[in-house]
């Protein structure tokens, strides 16, 4: 079953000679669903505060982390961050987390960056306990990294429970994300802990065609109430789609073929872009597009007036 298209744009700042509020407005009259945030310790705004300023200026725009680092916040004040983003915009924060992957993050805070099994295992127990704040009764939990003792979770978010989002790129990560989740993000494995040759070379749409595989056969039966998600690398919106895909592949080391289908990329005139997204969609599934920065917003406004809500 397809998904409508809906559209989000990621932004750290404020857009240039502009307020951060006027920002959100901007995206929301464009008819973004989402503004999304990073989450990292280089330069942009923190994250919960700028989200609730957006809500707070806008009134159907959906705010959230793409995504929340597990490992820079406890899961009791995540959790109360989150569910007082829920309250102070109606019910309109979507709530997105992983296990943390950026090594430059860990090294300037001073922060062990442990191998990958761990800082799942840490998400886990943080998703467990986030859930339980946001329901009725008090949260007792027992775990690895973890220990809550009879907490009850106030207040409680306006949506019973929010939307979840998790993302990845590896068989595990994509496992769980199927199994858990509301929203799937699939993009490049990041295991290096940072964006290099190694996950360039598993952007290809032969390696989501594995991803997606992965994603189905985790999630079963409820594969057709997930809603698969794109966070999109590079966006060119130019009158010559052939020159620009193979300048895009000359750069990534891809092959043009490649860089003409994969999710991650969208290449072309607002039409030629609006035909992607439909064969990707037609294809794996993704029917929810995220880009990075509001000039791309801006330019893609023609494609998401065609294309959001059908």
């Amino acid at each position: 079953m397809s998904h409508p298209f809906r559209f989000g744009v990621q932004v750290n700042n404020a857009g240039p000679g502009t307020s951060w509020a006027d920002t959100a407005r901007r995206v929301e009259s464009l008819g973004f669903s989402t503004l999304v945030m990073p989450d990292h310790f280089e330069d942009q705004l923190a994250v919960a505060p700028a989200l609730a300023v957006a809500a707070e200026a806008t009134s159907t725009l959906r705010v959230g982390a793409l995504v929340f680092g597990n490992d820079y916040r406890h899961p009791v004040v995540l959790a109360k961050d989150m569910a007082t983003l829920d309250v102070l915009s109606n019910g309109r924060m979507e709530f997105g987390i992983g296990a943390g992957w950026m090594r430059t993050d860990y090294d300037a805070a001073g922060m062990d960056y442990d191998r990958p099994g761990v800082r799942i295992e840490r998400m886990l127990e943080s998703i467990e306990i986030v859930r339980g704040l946001f329901g009725d009764g008090p949260v007792d939990f027992r775990g690895d990294h973890y220990v809550i003792d009879g907490l009850e979770g106030l207040p409680k978010p306006v949506q019973s429970p929010p939307p979840l989002l998790i993302g990845g790129g590896g068989k595990r990560m994509l496992t769980i994300a199927a199994q858990l989740a509301d929203i799937v993000g699939v993009t490049a494995n990041l295991r290096a802990g940072e964006v290099g040759p190694d996950a360039v070379a598993d952007i290809t749409p032969a390696r989501f065609d594995e991803k997606l595989e992965w994603v189905r056969d985790a999630a079963g039966d409820r594969i057709d109430d997930i809603e698969l998600n794109s966070l999109v690398m590079s966006t060119q919106v130019v009158d010559d789609q052939a020159a620009a895909i193979e300048a895009t592949a000359s750069m990534f080391g891809m092959s043009t073929d490649d860089v003409a289908a994969t999710p991650l990329l969208l290449v072309g005139s607002p039409d030629q872009i609006a035909e992607q997204l439909e064969e990707r969609r037609a294809r794996w599934g993704f029917s929810y597009f995220i880009v990075q920065g509001l000039d791309t917003a801006v330019a893609l406004e023609p494609v998401v007036a065609r294309l959001a809500g059908t």
